[in-house]
Formats: C-alpha cells, sequence, structure tokens
C-alpha cells in the first residue's frame, strides 16, 4: 500500500476517531460543569445551524482553494477548539457560553474537513493507482471501525483521566490528522476542469444545485443516502430505545447497535477486497435488496433475535450502498463542482438523522414502537420507489470519460 494512501486513510481515521471521542466526552462535561440536561441540548441545537450553514458554503471555499489546504485547515480549526475548552476552564471557569461559542468555532473544521477528504478520494486513487473501489473501501472500513472504537475509547479514557485530559486527547487526534494530511503532495488538491467558479457565493452554490438538479443519476444518488440517513436516526435514535424500554430488555440496545457496526465493518472489508470484481450493479442490487430486508426485520419488532439478525443485514447492505455510492460519485461529480455537490448532500445529512427521530418520536407519542418503526421505513421504501421508477440508476458501470448530466 503506497505511504501516501496511508497517510490519507490515517487523517480520515483519526479524525473520526476524535469526533467519535468527542460526542461522548463533550455531553458528560457539560453535565459535570451544569449539572443541567437541558445545557447539553441547547449546546447540540446551537451548534446544529451554524453547522448546516458552514457545510453548504464550505463547498463554494473547497472549488476554490486546494482541498488538501482546506483538510488540514479544518483539522487545526477542530484541534484548537477542542483544546481551548480545557485552557478556558484552567484560565476563566467554564460555563455555557463558552461550551457554545467553542462548539460553534468547531462546526467550521468539523464538516468542512469531513467534506474535504470525501472530495480528495479521487485524485489520491489517480495519483496512487490505487483502484478507485478499494480505497472507498478500505475509507468505509475504517469508518465503521471508528464507529466502533470512537465511543469505547471515550468510555475507557473517561474512566482514566479527567474530562478536561481527555479533551485534549482528542485535540491531538486532529492536529495528528493534520500532519498526516500534510504528507499527501500539495498537487493533489489542485480542482480541476473549468478553472476557478465565478459569479456570487450564492450564484456558485447553487451551480452545485443545478448539477444535481440536472441529472437524475447523481440526484438518485443523493436521494438513497439521505432516505438511509432518516431511517437509520429514527431507528437508531428512538424506534430500538423505545421498543427494548417497552420489553424490559435495555441491556440488548448496544449488542443491537454494535452487531449494526459489525455488520458494516464486514460489508466495507469485502467490498474493499473483491469490489472491483463484480458489476456495480450487481453491489447495488445486494445493497437495495439487504437493506430493505433488513429494514423490515427490524421496524417489525417480531422479537429481539429478529432485530439482531435484521441489524447485522442492514450493516452489511449500508455498508455495500455506502461504498458504491461512494465510487460512482467519485466518477461521475465533475472535479471542479465536486465540493459544492458533497457539501450540499452533507449539509443534508447533518439534519437527515434528526428528522427521522423527530419522525418516529412524533408517530411513537400517538401510536407505538411499531407505527414508529413502520413509518420510517415507509420513508426508505417511496424513496427507493422514486429512485427506481425514476430510471436513475440504468447505467452504473464505469466508462473511459463520464459526464454527470443525462
Amino acid at each position: 500500500m503506497p505511504r501516501i494512501v496511508l497517510a490519507y486513510l490515517g487523517s480520515h481515521v483519526l479524525s473520526l476517531l476524535g469526533n467519535g471521542v468527542l460526542a461522548v466526552a463533550l455531553p458528560l462535561i457539560v453535565l459535570q460543569t451544569t449539572g443541567s440536561p437541558l445545557h447539553v441540548g441547547i449546546i447540540a441545537t446551537a451548534t446544529a445551524v451554524p453547522a448546516v450553514l458552514v457545510g453548504l458554503f464550505a463547498g463554494v471555499v473547497l472549488d476554490r482553494v486546494n482541498r488538501r489546504t482546506c483538510s488540514v485547515l479544518a483539522d487545526l480549526i477542530s484541534a484548537a477548539s477542542v483544546a481551548a475548552i480545557p485552557l478556558a476552564d484552567l484560565l476563566f471557569g467554564l460555563n455555557l457560553w463558552w461550551l457554545v461559542g467553542l462548539a460553534v468555532v468547531g462546526a467550521f473544521g468539523d464538516v468542512p474537513g469531513m467534506t474535504a477528504r470525501e472530495v480528495l478520494v479521487p485524485a489520491v486513487a489517480r495519483h496512487t493507482g490505487v483502484p478507485l473501489e478499494r480505497l472507498v473501501g478500505l475509507r468505509q472500513s475504517l469508518t465503521a471501525m471508528a464507529l466502533v472504537l470512537g465511543p469505547a475509547a471515550a468510555g475507557t479514557l473517561l474512566v482514566l483521566l479527567e474530562g478536561t485530559t481527555v479533551l485534549l486527547v482528542t485535540a491531538a487526534t486532529s492536529a495528528l490528522a493534520a500532519l498526516l494530511t500534510l504528507v499527501l503532495p500539495h498537487r493533489f488538491g489542485r480542482v480541476e476542469g473549468a478553472g476557478a467558479p465565478r459569479g456570487s457565493v450564492w450564484q456558485q452554490l447553487t451551480a452545485g444545485a443545478r448539477v444535481l438538479r440536472g441529472s437524475r443519476f447523481l440526484t438518485g444518488l443523493v436521494g438513497l443516502t439521505v432516505g438511509l440517513a432518516v431511517v437509520l436516526g429514527g431507528v437508531q435514535g428512538l424506534v430500538l430505545p423505545l421498543y427494548f424500554t417497552r420489553v424490559g430488555q435495555e441491556d440488548l440496545l448496544g449488542f443491537v447497535l454494535t452487531a449494526l457496526a459489525v455488520g458494516m465493518l464486514a460489508g466495507t472489508a469485502v467490498f474493499a477486497v473483491v469490489g472491483a470484481r463484480l458489476p456495480r450493479r450487481t453491489w447495488m442490487t445486494l445493497a437495495l435488496v439487504g437493506t430493505t430486508t433488513g429494514f423490515l426485520l427490524i421496524t417489525t419488532l417480531l422479537s429481539p433475535v429478529v432485530v439482531f439478525v435484521g441489524a447485522v443485514l442492514v450493516g452489511v447492505a449500508n455498508a455495500l450502498l455506502g461504498a458504491t455510492v461512494g465510487v460512482l460519485q467519485a466518477e461521475r461529480v465533475p472535479d471542479e463542482v465536486r465540493g459544492r455537490v458533497l457539501s450540499l448532500q452533507n449539509a443534508v445529512l447533518l439534519v437527515a438523522a434528526p428528522a427521522g427521530i423527530a419522525l418516529a418520536g412524533v408517530v411513537a407519542e400517538y401510536g407505538s414502537p411499531l407505527t414508529a418503526g413502520l413509518a420510517v421505513n415507509a420513508v426508505w421504501l417511496v424513496v427507493l420507489g422514486v429512485v427506481l421508477l425514476s430510471r436513475a440508476l440504468v447505467d452504473l458501470e464505469p466508462k473511459e470519460r463520464t459526464d454527470a448530466q443525462q
């Protein structure tokens, strides 16, 4: 494996691990500092809107400025915002407003950094000679691994160290991710194509939206990704916790979520090894059939065993779908608008999971965990039906020269 690819993947997993640790550690530190669960919600809400807006407009920057540079700066911003929390505690004493302000600053690094690394995938594959399927598969495998290890590492660190020290460790992971990104040659981050975008920021942003609107293929891929996020958000965030609470087996929730993550890890590992050997249509079919079947097994809530099997199946199929979509987007999105297209997708994904939780919560309030599960599953069936009927996925195989417009 080329050194540059190892550096790219290392940067990716370190950034995700840092985010995973912070997602567990920060709410606990807020509770220790303020003693108020409401303040945890205030911080989450206060950072959500800036994260979406920054995510949207980051794409404009990524299509104008060297993407490697953007990735490095984003990780350094994330590191500085996290490291500033214990520093503020030492110098001034932490309160809610310090935590809100620093969390908002962190949003300027997290979402742009995630998008920048995603935008770099085609360049890393092209310049190193690593097959795109293998690179995307490895990247997705590390993502699944980080989802499992991040919270576990947070729990271990919080037992061994004070909360502020854990934050310094988290900041160090982001800083190290930035250093590893610097291993990539500067030319990897150059924007190829029609040159720097012209017009106002809003005009440049809408140019990315026009690319999506003008391509059934790309719109279909984004639709599948967002629909999947809505359903997973509702299932993980409300349906399963409520179900296992009602049946008095709350301890099984962790095992089901672990099964989902392990399934994702298995699916991405398979794709990384043999992804280039099978037709894209085969991978897409397996992914869509597996996802639909798995969601039906989970959301019908027949028994904990059935839910567990469904979670494994969804994990594997979700990994195959994510890897296949990642490869297709890397191939088909024009480089000069790649940052804007992916930033639009990632910004929508930020609100997709909360939307799924909100939908499930409303239905469960007036119904049951079963009706809530069926409601979010219906979202997936509608999205899947629309995408298939639009014939957006007719042509999935690689071409020597592809155009996003159909």
